[in-house]
């Protein structure tokens, strides 16, 4: 009977109950059953009806995830249960095989049936706690209470018969005990609270709000314990990524607990708390403040990691004990071990069980789990909170932003870069510093404790090793120091190249037309160059640091060695070498990571010191001004702090951000006067220096009318607008607001400002929509046209990330903005000034006069258009920062005569100015006319994508379903091809060769210790005859020399020199390989950009027409920086844990080959692990990068807009919209890092795994002999390894594939044609003087922009005599423009040609054909450099040609009066000069350039007719001898020329002299006359 429940040994009867029942041991186990199989009874059927009526199938509603009270000590408890039932079956089956003849089975049942028992209870809860039925835990109550019954029962009989705790089941029986009675304790605490049975009235519960809300999809803080720590809430997400991508509705909304607006008050009340009564200005501090508001997640998570790091020291503790006792394990019981029986059974002692291997195998892995679910739990914890800190600090600046002063913005105090900077930059640098802030103090105490078990294992010796380690840790610090100022340097070389190419791109038709690419080519070329350099510098020093990484334990085990040589005269044995090994991979960890910890630690201490600054600087008076003069005190505003956690609970988010920070209103005092809105008495206002900008100013704005502020430029005219909106400082004197105004001024600044948003949304700004309204405003403002040419109408985004649009259009929608408005009183800085006659004529009548007078609302308008004037119904005239006059137009006609008179003459001239300039093609038109090329262009361009798109996928895969599948989770090969080859096919061959040489060098140096260690093991246990485990056969260890001592010293001498040689290999190996992946990085980087460049530059013009100039600057700012710096680390990183893994895995197969029958299903699930998490990350990514975005324009946007917020009061809605864009870039950013939690919790389950079976295989081998203990050791050390470098595998390959993308669009644009810049001649042919004469014939000509378009010209023929003026002109569109691009072979001629003295122009190299002629452009272009630079960039012209031509040009007199004359300075785009006097140093340009034939396309529309009248002047006698074409902007221009050219719909309609030409009553060109007179 081998199988009996009590045994069946000889000479004892197991079932005796002589001494009384309770003394028989064996019935005492059989009681303990009873409970275990009661549970199982009644629980099975509820579980399984349960289950079948609720199928498990549908995901349970998550409103009914309501936690019983004690949720988590409950959970914790069963755990501690479940493993004290493992390590009671574990004492029963070794005391089982220690000792007796015959299985004792109740030594080993029950503890197995506690396990299923106790997994069953938690099951059962958890299923109790998803449908909210807490009666059902009753069963649970009861089954607590008998376990601990007949376990107390089972102690006292152990008690009484002397067990005591020396005894491992005395102890295992007592901490049972104890567990049950806890569990009992909480169900208990459950039933007191939720009085479910026993009370009358049971407790009515609701789940949290945030589960009663659909939207939260983040689910963590309410799934239970389990799920939590492996994230397995998350599977439906990422699995479901595979079918179609995540996007933002999938990911909902953030839990109340994790949005900004929560963290934010939590925040600022620790901030506020700290100013005191006594001391109100002392500066809080921010540290204080973060450590009041989150402090508690942080010591958490620091806990957790304690928990880890501790436990990660098990490892090799285990790897010891496995190696150490594999030997041991056969042993026979010696006689003095029977003293150990009570009950006829063996007890054995507590340190006994761990000698046994197994037993050890399972701890490891059990430590190995656990370590890892607190290591994540740790991390996810620090994350959390550093994206609730995130969202903190940005509502904190966000408000402090509205509350800005002015002066402050303009004074340039605040830049809007510094404020980007705080947002972007500082933010992060604090959120970074918390997740890694519990390394701070985790780190030494991981160090010290490391130090103490290598001296523990290997005496001094290990000392050495160990110092080596904190000896090099003060290089690296240096190292990533360096490492940030490297990065420094690279950033401002590439914000000076991406400066040099957005105005290369800005002004790519001027460059081409005048030959220039290449020479701007080269100057960024010569940026990028420096960019390199201090590339090269970071490249050196990032290998370095990685080499450190590398090196640093092949030196600290070699000096370790060779020290334990020269110390002990003897190797160390195997379980101590490899323990020390695998303590060493523990230790470099903790000093790489330090020193980066460190240098995020020095950057937050810096950007907290820059957000103090910044939290300090001055604000605006506080605005009780409009609402009568109270102030209102400091408490008033801040609410009692207590309360704002019961706000919280109660009334939605929206209202409490309102009242929170808003100043309370007060009723008005009714003895203000009535018909005036404003007035301003005695009125001093600053900018914030002292000096008052605005002085004794005493003005009224009467109710109802329209009043006009007139001046010279800079006289104070916007500065009075905005004190009265108390944007200025007052000095003295005060501003009275009547009553009747409604807290809101529409105001429209004189520098337009839009939104990011819609047309519709910049209009209505957040008002109601009225349909009539918004009509009748687009109408007044003429928006309609511009409206039609857009893409979606008014439905299409503009602002930064929008469609450009000119001046004049963001201009007037900025007036429709003001007008839309429903406010009593309307401010207007200015607004025709970016408008034509026609426009404003068209603003004043329709939309000031019209819509804004007859709601009577009160208009305050500043303009330079004196013709006006006669409208207004009170004026007020400034001069210098004062009131000259105030009063109707009347008053000021008849008490100040003189200034009457002078704005008589100038009405006079703007009048004179008006009959000219009914323009036959207006500003406004050319504006629409820019926009219309852009989108009928870029139209044709989308349509030709999308169906290359199509293509593909239908290439791809006819499903449409396994298509996205496939393309989602396929690894981007190609690309990555791509990539390595632009590095140079000999550094990729030098990478791998030596990435393999290396690994193996390492594998080997690990290898060659095993045989070493081993052999002292075989030599010590008994010289060459020991040959029971196989091995001294192998070395053949003469067993006739006479001592061991000579072996020994022999042995060592001979492996002591080839593991130097080895160590000293891998040392150079690590630095070769470092290196080289960084420099092939840097090869691909150069190669890439420099191919992006000159393609780019020398594409067809088309190609800039089409492409949105932010997509092709991204190609160079974004995607470039990710192929220089993130690229090569990331495929350096993913390298390096691939070939660890894959040498780890190989090592233990061949070690035991066992292992590979378990690796096959590791490695599916690994493959579905990675599969999955790729394509989830990849999506998540993508949101988190476009959430990203519209948060930092959001900022900026409001930082320019500051002043017209404010005038609208519209505070509270862009708080709102703040609190929301931050809340869905943190839900993006909290699931991204979620993700990766749920990624390695798996991976590192994975590797325990794999740890388990590789000892698991290894002891199985080892009963059978076959193995060493060397080996042993060195299969369980990689084994280790592999959980690190598993979850790094997948990261680095999800990172990759994004960053490939990178790579990928780079490469879409290197595919563009260039231009044919070769022609059929070469540039020898051509004579040195062409063109001498000027004569040009046009034959036939038919030109299109696009092989997919129609034609712009149709067979136009034309000649052009030598010398000739020749004036060309026809409406808008009807190719005049075509004509003069045609000229320079910039358009596709395919039929006819041009033919300009004798040599047809397609023949010809462009850069000859283009640098022989020249052209003035209608809009000016400059280059930010110095005059000379603009006028010749080759640097071909003496100083006196340059100056002829200024003076040709007008300029003379100016550039002589600037510092530096022709080296004065030219700001980005020519900002210094104002429009008119940009297009006369065009004008110079091409004069300078001694053509003989000169192309003018509208040059002159941005002039005014004085300045015109002496350029046709100058272009008569500067250019007689000379052929010019001139394309007509103003009719009159043209009268005097030779020829005249009407073209209509791409045909010549009429060609002539102009005066042939006007006899022609009818002609086109006559009514153009007409019109233009």
């Amino acid at each position: 009977m081998a199988l009996s429940f009590c045994g069946n040994d000889n000479g004892i009867n197991a079932y005796t109950v002589k001494e009384g029942v309770l003394n028989n041991g064996c019935f005492v186990d059989a009681l303990n059953l009873v409970p275990h199989v009661f549970l199982l009874f009644i629980t099975f059927p509820i579980l399984f009806i349960g289950w079948g009526s609720q199928s498990s199938k549908v995901q349970i509603h998550h409103n009914t995830w309501l936690h019983f009270p004690g949720h988590n000590l409950r959970w914790i408890l069963t755990f501690s249960l479940l493993f004290v039932h493992v390590c009671e079956f574990a004492e029963g089956i070794v005391s089982n095989n220690r000792m007796m003849e015959t299985n004792h089975l109740h030594l080993f049942m029950p503890a197995f049936m506690g396990f299923v028992a106790a997994t069953t209870s938690v099951v059962y809860y958890h299923n109790i706690e998803t449908s909210n039925f807490p009666k059902l835990l009753l069963v649970l109550f009861i089954y607590w209470v008998l376990a601990f019954i007949t376990k107390s029962i089972k102690l006292w009989k152990f008690a009484e018969y002397h067990v005591g705790p020396q005894h491992l089941r005395f102890c295992i029986t007592a901490l049972l005990v104890l567990l049950y009675g806890l569990l009992m304790a909480v169900e208990i605490n459950v039933i007191r609270v939720r009085k479910y049975v026993f009370f009358a009235n049971p407790q009515k519960v609701k789940p949290p709000e945030d589960l009663q809300d659909l939207g939260v999809r983040f689910l963590q803080p309410f799934v239970n314990l389990l799920s939590k720590a492996t994230y397995w809430w998350m599977n439906p997400l990422i699995m479901g990524a595979h079918k179609r991508p995540i996007e933002l509705k999938k990911i909902g909304k953030l839990p109340i607990a994790m949005r900004a607006l929560t963290n934010y008050l939590r925040l600022k009340d620790a901030y506020e708390d700290q100013r005191t009564a006594e001391d109100p200005d002392r500066a809080p501090s921010i540290w204080r403040s973060m450590y009041r508001a989150f402090g508690r997640p942080i010591l958490l998570s620091s806990t957790f990691r304690y928990l880890a790091d501790l436990l990660g020291f098990a490892g090799p503790l285990c790897i010891s004990g496995i190696v150490k006792y594999l030997k041991t394990d056969d042993e026979v019981a010696t006689p003095d071990k029977i003293k150990e029986t009570y009950f006829g059974v063996y007890f054995m002692s507590s340190t006994e069980l761990l000698q046994n291997t197994s037993v050890l195998a399972v701890l490891l892995f059990l430590a190995l789990i656990l370590q890892r679910t607190f290591l994540q739990a740790s991390y996810y914890v620090t994350i959390e909170t550093g994206i609730n800190l995130r969202g903190a600090l940005l509502a904190m600046i966000y408000n402090k932003i509205l509350r800005l002063s002015t002066s402050n913005m303009s004074m340039g105090e605040m830049t809007l870069g510094q404020i980007n900077n705080l947002v972007a930059i500082e933010t992060n640098q604090l959120m970074w510093f918390l997740f890694l802030c519990p390394n701070l103090w985790a780190m030494p105490v991981q160090i010290v404790m490391g130090v103490i078990l290598l001296y523990y294992l290997l005496g001094w010796s290990a000392l050495v090793g160990a110092s080596v380690i904190v000896l090099l840790a003060p290089v690296q610090y240096l190292i990533a120091t360096k490492l940030a100022d490297t990065q420094k340097s690279s950033l401002e070389h590439s914000t000076d190249r991406l400066k040099k190419t957005s105005e290369i791109l800005k002004g790519i038709k001027l460059l081409k037309l005048y030959a220039w690419e290449n020479i701007f080519c080269d100057s960024v070329e010569e940026t990028r160059g420096k960019e390199l350099t201090s590339l090269k510098t970071f490249a050196f020093y990032t290998s370095m640091s990685i080499f450190m990484n590398a090196a640093i334990p092949i030196a600290a085990v070699l000096a370790t060695f060779v020290m334990h040589h020269f110390l002990n005269k003897s190797g160390p044995s195997p379980s101590e070498a490899f323990a020390a090994l695998a303590l060493f991979h523990i230790l470099v960890t903790p000093l790489f990571l330090l020193s980066t910890v460190v240098r995020f630690a020095v950057k937050a201490l810096v950007s907290v010191q820059k957000l103090g600054e910044f939290l300090q600087s001055d604000e605006i008076e506080d605005d009780s001004w409009r609402n009568g003069d109270m102030t209102v005190s400091f408490e008033a505003g801040k609410k009692n702090p207590g309360m704002t956690k019961a706000h919280n609970r109660k009334k939605p988010m929206r209202y409490q951000m309102d009242n929170y920070e808003q100043p309370t209103r007060r009723q008005m005092r009714p003895t203000e006067t009535e018909d005036v809105a404003v007035k301003v008495s005695n009125g001093f206002f600053t900018w914030g220096n002292n000096l008052s900008t605005l002085s004794d100013i005493n003005i009224r704005i009467p109710t109802g009318q329209l009043t006009m502020i007139v001046g010279q430029v800079g006289c104070g005219k916007s500065s009075l607008l905005l004190a009265m909106l108390g944007e200025m400082q007052t000095i003295d004197g005060r501003v009275h607001w009547s009553n009747k105004n409604r807290y809101s001024v529409a105001y429209a600044t004189q520098k337009s400002w839009l939104l990011n948003a819609t047309v519709e949304e910049n209009i209505t700004f957040g008002s109601p929509f009225s349909k009539q309204r918004y009509k009748a405003v687009i109408d007044a403002c003429s928006l309609q046209p511009d409206i039609d040419l857009l893409p979606f109408g008014d439905q299409t985004e503009i602002g930064e990330r929008g469609i450009n649009l000119s001046g004049g259009q963001r201009q007037r929608i900025c007036v429709a903005r003001a007008l839309y408005q429903n406010t009593n009183i309307v401010f207007l800085d200015d607004p025709f000034s970016a408008l034509d006659i026609h426009l404003s004529d068209h603003l004043m009548q329709e939309g000031i006069l019209k819509l804004l007078q007859d709601d009577k609302r009160t208009v305050v308008l500043v303009t330079h258009k004196l013709q006006y004037l006669t409208h207004a119904d009170w004026i007020i005239a400034m001069k210098d920062g004062s009131v000259l006059r105030e009063g109707t137009l009347k008053d000021i006609q008849n008490h100040d005569v003189e200034l009457y008179d002078h704005w008589k003459t100038l009405m006079n001239r703007h009048d004179h100015e008006l009959e000219k300039d009914i323009q036959q093609d207006s500003q406004t038109t050319l504006e629409r006319k820019t926009l219309r090329r852009a989108f009928y262009s870029r139209e044709a361009k989308n349509q030709i994508d999308d169906e290359d798109e199509e293509e593909e996928e239908e290439e791809e895969d006819d499903d449409n379903m396994s298509t996205t599948t496939n393309r989602r989770s396929k690894i981007p090969w190609r690309v990555c091809w791509c990539y390595l080859s632009s590095g140079g096919f000999f550094m990729v061959f030098l990478m791998v060769s030596s990435k393999l040489l290396k690994h193996s060098v390492i594998v080997a140096i690990d290898y060659w210790l095993a045989l070493w260690t081993s052999s002292k093991t075989n030599q010590s246990t008994g010289g060459g005859t020991d040959l029971t485990n196989g091995t001294s056969t192998v070395y053949g260890s003469n067993s006739t020399q006479p001592t061991f001592a000579t072996v020994e010293d022999e042995q060592d001498s001979y492996y002591l020199p080839v593991f130097i040689i080895l160590c000293a290999a891998g040392i150079t190996l690590c630095l070769i390989t470092s290196l080289t992946v960084e420099f092939l990085g840097l090869s691909a980087a150069t190669n890439l950009h420099h191919n992006l460049l000159n393609k780019i530059i020398h594409a067809p013009i088309r190609f800039f027409d089409i492409t949105p100039l932010g997509q092709i600057l991204n190609r160079f700012s974004a995607d470039t920086n990710i192929i220089d710096q993130h690229i090569p680390p990331t495929l350096e990183s993913l390298t390096r844990s691939t070939l660890l893994c894959l040498s780890a895995i190989g090592v233990i197969s061949s070690i035991t080959p066992a292992f590979l029958i378990a690796l096959v299903p590791l490695a599916v699930a690994f493959y579905f692990i990675q599969k999955y998490f790729r394509v989830a990350s990849k999506d998540l990514q993508d949101l988190d990068d476009s959430t990203q975005l519209p948060l930092l324009c959001h900022f900026s946007e409001t930082a320019e807009g500051l002043t017209t917020i404010r005038a609208f009061r519209h505070e509270a809605r862009f708080k709102q919209r703040m609190l929301e864009l931050t809340d869905t870039n943190n839900t993006a950013y909290l699931f991204l890092s979620a993700a990766n939690r749920w990624l390695e919790v798996r991976t590192d389950y994975l590797g325990a795994v794999i740890v388990l079976t590789a000892a698991g295989a290894s002891i199985w081998s080892s009963l059978y002999g076959l193995l060493r203990g060397g080996l042993v050791g060195l299969g369980l050390t990689y084994a280790l390894t592999v959980t690190n470098y598993l979850n790094w595998v997948v990261r680095n390959l999800a990172d990759l594939e994004v960053q490939m993308a990178a790579v990928k669009k780079v490469n879409s644009f290197l595919g563009t044609e260039s231009e044919n810049y070769e022609g059929s001649m070469g540039a020898s042919q051509v004579p040195e003087n062409w063109p001498q004469e000027g004569e040009i014939k046009i034959q036939d000509l038919c030109v299109r922009y696009d092989p997919m378009l129609k034609p712009v010209l149709k067979h136009v023929n034309a000649y052009i005599e030598p010398g000739q003026k020749v004036g060309i002109c026809g409406r808008t569109g009807s190719g005049k423009s075509s004509l003069s691009l045609a000229f320079f072979n910039m358009v596709d001629i395919f039929e006819g040609k041009i033919v300009i003295d004798g040599i047809d122009i397609c023949k010809l190299p462009l850069q000859t054909l283009r640098s022989r002629l020249s052209i003035i452009l209608q809009d000016p272009v400059l280059f930010s450099g110095s005059i000379r630079f603009n006028l010749d960039p080759e640097r071909t012209c003496t100083d006196d040609r340059l100056w002829e031509a200024l003076e040709i040009a007008q300029l003379k007199n100016m550039v002589k009066a600037l510092p530096g004359g022709l080296d004065a300075v030219v700001t980005e785009g020519g900002e210094n000069f104002s429009v008119g006097q940009r297009q006369l140093f065009c004008l110079a340009r091409a004069f300078v350039r001694k053509s003989s034939i000169l192309i003018m396309d509208e040059a002159t529309a941005s002039i005014d007719m004085a300045t015109e009248n002496i350029l046709q002047k100058v272009v008569m006698t500067a250019f007689a001898d000379r052929t010019v074409v001139t394309i007509a902007h103003r009719v009159h221009t043209i009268l005097t020329a030779d020829l005249v050219i009407v073209m209509k719909r791409g045909n010549i309609l009429e060609y002539d002299k102009p005066e042939t030409l006007l006899e022609q009553e009818d002609g086109m060109f006559a009514s153009f006359v007409k019109a233009d007179m």
